[in-house]
C-alpha cells in the first residue's frame, strides 16, 4: 500500500493579507514622495521575502511507500526521509497549540506540521520520536500498519 497526502496550511492567507496592509499604511503615512518610496521598496522586498518563505511552508506531503516515510514542505525541501525498518511503534497524538506549525523541536522530538493539532507520532529504532502533523491521522496510520506490519501504541 503506498500512501500520499498533501496538506495546506492557511497562515499564507494571513499573511498576505497582513502584508497588503501593512504595504497600504506605509504607501499613506509617507511625508515625503521620496522617502515614502524608499520605504515602501523596502518593506515590499522585506514582505516578498516573508511571503515567499510562508507559501513554501504552507503544504506538507507525507509519502508511505514500503521502504520508507518521507514528509517534505513544498517543492520537496525540506524533506525527512525515515526507513520503515527503523520504525519501531506509531500513535496519534495532539499536539499542544504552542508547538505551532512549521519545523518544530518538541519536548518529545521533531515535527513536521502546517496546519492543525493532529499528528501521529513516530518511535524510531534509535529511541528517538518524530512527530508527522496530519488532518488525516487515521488514514497515515493505517499506512503506517500496512508498511510495518506493527499495530498503534
Amino acid at each position: 500500500m503506498n500512501y500520499r497526502h498533501s496538506q495546506y496550511g492557511y497562515v499564507w492567507l494571513f499573511v498576505i493579507v497582513w502584508m497588503v496592509v501593512v504595504m497600504a499604511i506605509i504607501a499613506f503615512v509617507g511625508d515625503e514622495e521620496a522617502d515614502a518610496l524608499l520605504i515602501l521598496a523596502i518593506t515590499g522586498a522585506f514582505l516578498l521575502l516573508i511571503g515567499i518563505i510562508t507559501f513554501w511552508f504552507s503544504r506538507l506531503t507525507i509519502v508511505v511507500g514500503t521502504d520508507a516515510v518521507t514528509a517534505y514542505f513544498g517543492a520537496g525541501w525540506p524533506r525527512r526521509t525515515i526507513g520503515v525498518h527503523e520504525v519501531v511503534a506509531f500513535r496519534k497524538v495532539h499536539n499542544k497549540w504552542w508547538y505551532g506549525w512549521g519545523i518544530r523541536k518538541t519536548p518529545g522530538g521533531w515535527m513536521y506540521n502546517v496546519w492543525g493539532l493532529d499528528a501521529v507520532e513516530l518511535e524510531l529504532a534509535s529511541g528517538k520520536k518524530f512527530r508527522l502533523g496530519s488532518d488525516e491521522p487515521d488514514e497515515l496510520e493505517a499506512a503506517l500498519m500496512a508498511v510495518t506490519a506493527l499495530r498503534p501504541g
